[in-house]
C-alpha cells in the first residue's frame, strides 16, 4: 500500500512539474489513481469483515465472563450460608453442653465422663469440618477468580490486536485522504471520513488510559493511535484533548452528568468522551459530547 501511495505522489508531482503533458496523459493518470483508490477501498471492506468476525468472538468471550461472574456470586452466597448455618449449630451445641455439664458437675461418673468427651469430640469434629469446608470454598473461589482474570487478560489482548489493526487502517485512510486532496485541491472538502475516524480513535485512546500498560500489544496500539493523530494534524484537523480535564457549565459542548463520590463537592471532571471536539483549520466542525463526573 505504501508503494502504491508513493507511486501516486511521484505521478502527481510529475504532472505538476511538466506543464506540456497532454490532456490524454492526464486522463490516464487520473484513471490509474482512481483504480488504485478502488483497490484500497476493496481491501478496506475486507478488513471490516474480518473485524466484525473478531467483534463476534469478543462478544462471546464477554458472555462467558458474565457466566463465570454469576457462578462466583453463587459460590459466595453458598459459602456465606454454610458459614452462618454451621456457626449457629456450633454455638447452639456449645450452649446445650454447658448446661448439661453444670447439671451433672456434682455427680460425674465414668459413663457421663465418656459422654462429655464424646460431646467435646463432636464439637471439635464440627469445628474441623467447618474449617475444611471454608478452606475448600475459598480455594474454589480463588480458582474461579483466577479463571476470570486470565479470561479478562486474553480478551484485552485480543481487543488490543483488533484496535491496532483498526488504527493502522484508519491511518491508511487518512493518508489516502491527504493524497486525494492534493490531487484535487479545488474539490469541496468532505469531513465525514475524518469525523468517523476521530470518533473511533478517541475511543481507543480512552481504552488505553484505563488498560494495564503491561498487556501484550499495548505499546504497538499506542504508537498506531499516535500515528493517526499525527496524520490528522497533517490534514489540517485538530482533536481537542478533553479526557479527565476540568469542566464548567459555560463550555460549548453537550454534557451528561453522573455523580462521583471520589470528587469534592462542586468539582466537575470530563470522564468519558462520546464524540470529540474537532477543529479544521482552527474552526470547529464538530461539538464534543461528553460524560462529566461531579462531586456531591
Amino acid at each position: 500500500m505504501k508503494r502504491q501511495i508513493l507511486f501516486a505522489i511521484i505521478l502527481l508531482s510529475s504532472t505538476v512539474a511538466f506543464a506540456q503533458v497532454t490532456q490524454e496523459d492526464l486522463d490516464k493518470q487520473i484513471k490509474l489513481l482512481t483504480e488504485k483508490v478502488g483497490a484500497l477501498q476493496k481491501e478496506n471492506a475486507t478488513r471490516k469483515s474480518e473485524i466484525e468476525t473478531l467483534n463476534k468472538k469478543l462478544k462471546s468471550a464477554n458472555d462467558s465472563i458474565d457466566t463465570l461472574k454469576q457462578m462466583t456470586q453463587d459460590n459466595s452466597k453458598a459459602i456465606n450460608q454454610a458459614e452462618s448455618q454451621l456457626g449457629k449449630q456450633i454455638k447452639e451445641t456449645g450452649e446445650k453442653n454447658e448446661g448439661k455439664i453444670t447439671e451433672v458437675s456434682d455427680s460425674l461418673s465414668k459413663n457421663s465422663l465418656y459422654g462429655i468427651i464424646g460431646v467435646l469430640s463432636a464439637i471439635l469434629l464440627s469445628g474441623l469440618l467447618y474449617w475444611l469446608l471454608s478452606k475448600r470454598q475459598r480455594t474454589d473461589k480463588t480458582e474461579v477468580e483466577t479463571q476470570l482474570s486470565n479470561a479478562k487478560k486474553s480478551i484485552e489482548e485480543e481487543q488490543v490486536q483488533i484496535n491496532t489493526k483498526l488504527a493502522e487502517l484508519y491511518n491508511g485512510q487518512m493518508e489516502l485522504l491527504k493524497q486525494e486532496r492534493k490531487a484535487n485541491p479545488s474539490n469541496e472538502i468532505d469531513h465525514s471520513l475524518a469525523l468517523k475516524v476521530a470518533d473511533e480513535i478517541v475511543k481507543m485512546q480512552m481504552n488505553l488510559v484505563h488498560m494495564d500498560s503491561k498487556i501484550r500489544g499495548h505499546k504497538q496500539l499506542t504508537i498506531a493511535v499516535t500515528n493517526v493523530f499525527d496524520n490528522f494534524k497533517a490534514n489540517g484537523y485538530e482533536i481537542v484533548d478533553l479526557l479527565n480535564k476540568p469542566y464548567n457549565d459555560g463550555m460549548n459542548m453537550d454534557a451528561s452528568k453522573e455523580p462521583d463520590p471520589s470528587l469534592n463537592e462542586g468539582e466537575q471532571v470530563i470522564r468519558r468522551i462520546i464524540k470529540p471536539e474537532i477543529h479544521y483549520n482552527n474552526k470547529m466542525i464538530q461539538k464534543a459530547q461528553v460524560i462529566v463526573a461531579y462531586g456531591e
